[in-house]
């Protein structure tokens, strides 16, 4: 058992442990308040003067919200965070905070759909330059970012999970003055905490493992003090994509169980990797493993599985008895997503089809199910649409 120094606790023990300032409750209160008034006039005039940091009004804090900020900045070892109504308002509101008509934009291939689209339908008619490049792109020319403003980072990216070598990136983003900006919801801060590897910004969608029981929309950026005033000050009050105090309540509330739900997920996951990479009917497994790069301690529920051109994908899917069919994940529910669909999701702007994903592929969101009977059940649909095709 290695020994820790006493103040420095695992990510598990900090996420139990109970916020100060609640008055004596374990459990953060939920401040349902839209304003805060003030005692007296120089109470006021200082607030509002920037010199003090009490409440105001809740479209740019809160208490209840500033207890699960507070947690996510320490678990992403950042200075501080700022919490937004969905994950797609953490990356626009980031986005929006330092990029201006003009600049440059380095985004990694196989982005999020919807962060693809916000770039496509949003930014570029505003006369932004956004490039896409393979990740290997980022890692192996330390040039790539000369003239870039901004570097919007996966690690690993969506459905085909390519994980990339953070540090690696990172110095080469310092060496042009280029802010790193990086989704961390697959890893989380339980495997992963791109801060500390020399990134600039995490952002999360907190919808996913932060939350975790999938009834919260919710999103979550952490940097240090000056990053997040920016964009607090900035696209957090004048957009106004603010995280309401009953989310704030549920997502801390997730948070407290997140370590262990990541090793359940880690552990499950682990059982379907190996399975699946002996499967017959299987010709391709996309999840990255603990330490295939610098950073990354563990493997997440959300893989992807690329499929025999024997196996009737409708079949497979509608023999399914525990997973349900459905987009996004990071829940205690199993859920399947295959790209046939998503493919052809409305919309001129798909990701999927500009970067070539193959419709053969299948996303999996591994949940905190028994891994034996989510086996059983995969395998057994699996092989049945094999089958009956």
């Amino acid at each position: 058992m290695t020994e820790r120094h006493p103040d420095e606790f695992s990510i598990e023990t900090l996420l139990a442990s109970v916020a100060e300032g609640a008055g004596g409750a374990v459990v953060p209160p939920i401040v349902q308040s839209s304003l805060f008034a003030f005692d007296n006039y120089k109470a006021f005039e200082d607030r509002m003067a920037g010199r003090s940091d009490d409440p105001l009004y809740s479209r740019v804090q809160n208490p209840t919200v500033a207890a699960f900020e507070t947690l996510v900045a320490k678990a992403e070892e950042g200075e501080a965070a700022v919490g937004f109504a969905s994950g797609m308002a953490a990356i626009s509101s980031t986005i929006f905070a330092f990029v201006r008509p003009g600049d440059r934009i380095a985004c990694v291939e196989h982005v999020y759909p919807d962060a693809y689209r916000f770039f496509e339908r949003l930014l570029r008619p505003f006369g932004i330059e956004i490039s896409y490049y393979p990740l290997a792109e980022f890692e192996d020319n330390p040039d790539l970012l000369a003239g870039v403003k901004l570097a919007y980072l996966e690690s690993p990216n969506t459905v085909v999970f390519q994980a990339m070598d953070l540090p690696r990136v990172a110095a080469h983003a310092k060496r042009h003055g280029t802010l790193t900006v990086i989704d961390n919801s697959w890893a989380t801060p339980v495997f992963q905490r791109p801060l500390t590897l020399g990134i600039d910004i995490v952002l999360h969608s907190a919808s996913k493992y932060l939350s975790g029981h999938s009834d919260t929309v919710a999103g979550v950026v952490v940097s240090t003090g000056d990053l997040i005033h920016r964009i607090r000050d900035l696209s957090l009050s004048l957009l106004g994509g603010k995280l309401a105090p009953f989310e704030a309540f549920l997502l801390t509330r997730g948070l407290r169980t997140l370590g262990a739900r990541m090793r359940q997920h880690h552990a499950t996951a682990d059982r379907f990797v190996d399975n699946l990479s002996r499967h017959p009917l299987v010709r391709k497994v996309l999840s990255p493993g603990p330490n295939s790069v610098p950073g990354l301690t563990g493997r997440s529920g959300l893989l992807s599985v690329e499929l025999d051109e024997s196996v009737s994908i409708p079949g497979f899917a509608d023999g399914l008895k525990l997973f349900r069919l459905g987009v996004s994940w990071g829940g205690f529910e199993s859920l399947l997503l295959p790209t046939q669909i998503a493919l052809n999701q409305s919309g001129e702007e798909n990701s999927l089809q500009r970067f070539g994903v193959s419709g053969r592929i299948v996303r999996l969101s591994l949940g905190l199910e028994d891994p034996i009977d989510l086996w059983a059940d995969f395998d057994a649909a699996l092989n049945l649409s094999a089958k009956r095709k």
